[in-house]
């Protein structure tokens, strides 16, 4: 043992929703395990988690076109869709177990009811949205979702969008109540007081400046306390590095094969916020369209009814951004000093493949606000530069790695790297990242503590009652967890379309 070394069992590094929830989880399954949090901000949920920094959508495939792809025969693939929206129902189900057992409280001042949808036009993409409309619509996963080409029809489901839109061109919208705004910042707030009731030590405004393996197995970090400078060496058997665009470097510090050839790159978002009264209370939706060409697919635009401090407000974005730190608070140097000798030929190859990308992201940054006023038009067309303001969101890092389709491919999406011994874990990528994050950190508990697993079972099926099961596969289980889920989380009082048209009118 290091002199000053002070051990604990489980290490969590970063203080956002991924931490939080596999905090959360542990002390379920083992109270009596120490864990330790460290977190280079002064509270949590500052980076990535942050109502300001994401969408807040509470990913669930309803809305998120980019999620089913259309195949060359012109059917639909939905699988990704499935995926994503059977992990959303269990981060409800866990969020549900901790309201039932007084673990947290008011749900409702982080998760509301919103209806999902999807806003198309052109006669290509209206014919596009049916199919998935039809494809969806008969699985029971999306039941209770609404296609409309009748432009009467939206105009009760979304006045605002609809109000001046002038021309023949042919649009359609799906629909689907089910849909929720989800404050992460908030939730992850309220687990970390949770956690800390629970005796969780908090190490905040401290930086991991190394992590090392010891003789005797365990993770040794050396920790700089940013306020005073002072040094500490915290020592855990298991580490989960949960520190968002900051996971890479620290990946690349521990030395495990399995981070070798990986590397990363920023993309940051900005949104179009309004905040005017009038305007937010003629448009309560949360509306996807589809990417332009050449965009990447966290890049696709949507006009969000958001609830912040419990104030209502409308996001319109994201608009994509480029700066080389991998977090808000970040250093200019984060991208260069990620490329090392094991991943520099993969980072060259998504260099030379990611052209379009490039210019898409300089295009993006060289936008001027009446530019930008101009994407925001396509779904308000009578929106107003004065009613709007720009907000910086928050870094995202994309995974690159060489896989089956080639060296240097960017990946979007979350990945879990792991030691082969499951000692030390990280989480690296973004979206749909804080929505599916309890299904994410099961896995991090099967693959590090597999030997655990089947004595931990019959408690993760208390707090997730489907799973191990399928719920595409079991209607009856769906229609349970929706209504318990509903019941617990405060779900159960949307507005419907029309008690929508008349709060607008009214």
């Amino acid at each position: 043992m290091s002199h000053g070394q002070k051990r604990t069992d489980v290490i969590l590094i970063g203080a956002g929703i991924m931490s939080a929830t596999l905090g959360s989880l542990l002390k379920e399954l083992v109270p009596d395990w120490s864990i330790t949090v460290v977190e280079r901000l002064g509270n949590p949920g500052e980076e990535s988690s942050n109502e300001w920094n994401n969408a807040g959508t509470g990913h669930a495939s309803l809305c998120e076109l980019n999620y089913t792809v259309e195949k060359p025969d012109g059917s639909i693939d939905i699988s990704k869709a499935v995926k994503v929206n059977e992990e959303y129902q269990v981060s409800k189900q866990f969020w549900s177990y901790l309201v039932d057992s007084k673990l947290i409280r008011n749900p409702r001042d982080f998760i509301t009811p919103v209806p999902h949808m999807s806003f198309v036009h052109g006669e290509q993409d209206v014919a596009f949205l049916k199919k998935r409309y039809e494809a969806m619509s008969g699985n029971p996963l999306f039941q209770g979702m609404e296609f409309s080409d009748d432009p009467a029809k939206l105009a009760e489901w979304i006045p605002l969008m609809m109000k001046e839109r002038t021309g023949g061109e042919p649009i359609a919208a799906t629909r689907i109540e089910s849909g929720t705004d989800v404050n992460f910042g908030a939730l992850t707030r309220m687990l970390f007081a949770h956690l800390k009731s629970k005796h969780v030590h908090m190490k905040f405004n401290t930086h991991v400046e190394d992590l090392t393996r010891t003789r005797d197995g365990l993770w040794e970090l050396k920790v700089r306390n940013v306020d005073n400078g002072a040094i500490e060496r915290l020592a855990a058997k298991f580490v989960f590095i949960g520190g968002g665009g900051g996971s890479l470097h620290l990946l690349q510090k521990s030395g495990i094969p399995e981070g070798k050839g990986i590397g990363g790159f920023p993309v940051s978002g900005l949104f179009m916020v309004c905040k005017n009264p009038e305007i937010v209370a003629q448009h309560r939706a949360k509306v996807y369209g589809k990417a332009s060409v050449g965009a990447p697919p966290m890049s696709v635009p949507h006009l969000d009814t958001r609830f912040i401090d419990k104030k209502e407000s409308l996001f319109f974005g994201p608009f994509a951004g480029f700066s080389p730190k991998f977090l808000k608070f970040g250093s200019m140097f984060d991208l260069i000093t990620s490329v090392k000798p094991h991943n520099l030929l993969t980072m060259l190859a998504a260099g030379v493949k990611n052209m379009p990308l490039t210019t898409y992201l300089i295009k993006q940054v060289m936008l001027t606000k009446e530019q930008r006023m101009e994407a925001l038009r396509e779904f308000v067309p009578h929106a107003k530069s004065e009613d709007w303001d720009l907000v910086v969101a928050g870094q995202r890092v994309q995974i690159i790695k060489d896989t089956a389709a080639g060296k240097g491919t960017l990946q979007f999406g979350t990945e879990v790297i792991s030691a082969a011994d499951g000692s030390i874990a990280a989480l690296l990528g973004a979206s749909p990242g804080a929505s599916t994050a309890v299904s994410v950190m099961l896995e991090v508990i099967r693959r590090c503590f597999p030997q655990h697993v089947k004595e931990w079972e019959p408690k993760i099926k208390e707090m997730i009652p489907s799973y191990g099961a399928s719920l595409t596969k079991n209607p009856e289980l769906i229609r349970e967890i929706h209504a318990s889920t509903a019941h617990s989380l405060g779900l159960g009082d949307n507005l419907s379309g029309k008690q929508f048209a008349r709060r607008t009118v009214s």
